[in-house]
């Protein structure tokens, strides 16, 4: 029978429709082929983007040149320019502002056939520390209220460029699902005196049913309630509202345990197409006792069509405890840090 599923977090429900339920095989990937052609990511083609805000470079070579790692660029196409005041308005019962923010895309290595999953874990640590180095540079900017970082990998999940990236747009209003999120978080707080996050963390490790692997700082979880097949959060065992408070040490718990975590999942389903996004809290916020800062992987592998469009309603082809189950024997039972340790929050 079909099960519905609320998400402690956002009220979210979710249909699990056991009936459809699927294995990894049967979800079917387009395999790309390769764009080929010119690509202004690549090294020596910096010239055909804009100014880098951020590079790290081994030696002194010049900025806008080859030889970096990591680099960052506004986008040539934003969706919100920095330039400009917000000049906000009613019309009638409807408001409008200027479309100020920021829009950045980090170019996450040089090599263009080289995918994120594929990156090493010290070659993610500079990714991350680039997302942590951006949002503290933008919060200098009192327009801003949130710097959203996400990656969208495959053209299924809207790449439009091949070459490995992701983006931060920083945004002047705080999205509704980081509104909602909050809003759940706070109430959970209120009743509970507790961080909603780190009960989940907790109730997941004693159970240890939707746990698809962990290290001393981090833990990646099938959520109860996930809105497609293989979706995972990555959590910090630590409680933290803010994603820049991660220390060196964080930084390289976090590229490992994602290193291991899209493995996994490539391991299940080669190929996936996936798109990551990063909840953290708004900017200026001082650090929230109720909030938990966390990834997000959700792999494209269902449509939302008019039932889902209609309702707000998701329909999942696979209990997460499969999906979790299917991760976990990716890589054997005694896979390096795959281990389901059953321990307490740090």
């Amino acid at each position: 029978m079909p099960e519905l599923r609320k998400d402690p977090v956002l009220g979210r429900w979710i249909i699990i429709s056991k009936e459809r339920r699927k294995r990894p095989t049967d979800f079917p990937v387009e395999i790309s082929t390769g764009s080929g052609g010119f690509c202004p990511l690549c090294p020596g083609n910096e010239s055909f983007t804009p100014s880098e805000v951020l590079a790290y470079r081994d030696g002194h070579q010049p900025r806008n040149g080859p030889g970096w790692e990591v680099r960052v660029v506004p986008n040539k196409f934003p969706a919100l320019v920095i330039e400009g005041d917000l000049s906000k308005e009613g019309v009638g019962l409807y408001d409008r502002m200027n479309g100020i923010g920021a829009h950045e895309v980090v170019i996450e290595g040089p090599d263009h056939e080289v995918t994120f999953a594929d990156f090493s874990s010290a070659k993610k640590v500079l990714v991350f520390k680039a997302y942590k180095e951006r949002i503290i540079d933008l919060e200098k900017d009192s327009r801003f209220k949130y710097v959203m970082v996400f990656k969208n990998h495959g053209k299924a999940a809207g790449a439009s460029l091949e070459h490995s990236h992701s983006q931060l747009i920083a945004l002047p209003i705080l999205p509704r699902m980081i509104v909602s999120e909050l809003d759940g978080a706070r109430s959970h707080f209120k009743y509970k005196e507790r961080c909603i996050f780190c009960d989940i963390i907790r109730q997941e490790i004693r159970q240890d049913e939707r746990v698809v692997c962990q290290n001393d700082r981090f833990i990646t979880i099938t959520p109860f309630a996930p809105r497609t097949p293989f979706e995972m959060w990555v959590l910090p065992k630590r409680h933290a509202s803010a994603y820049y408070s991660l220390d060196d040490a964080d930084l390289h718990g976090l590229a490992e345990i994602f290193s291991e975590s899209l493995q996994r999942l490539n391991r299940c389903i080669p190929n996936v197409p996936y798109n990551f996004v990063l909840h953290t809290d708004p900017l200026r916020s001082g650090g929230l006792e109720y909030y938990h800062w966390h990834f997000e992987i959700v792999p494209k592998l269902t449509s939302i069509a008019g039932f889902e469009w209609g309702s707000g309603f998701y329909i999942n082809p696979l209990p997460p405890e499969e999906a979790a189950l299917y991760l976990r024997e990716s890589f054997g039972p005694t896979s390096e840090g795959a281990q389901s340790e059953k321990g307490t929050l740090g």
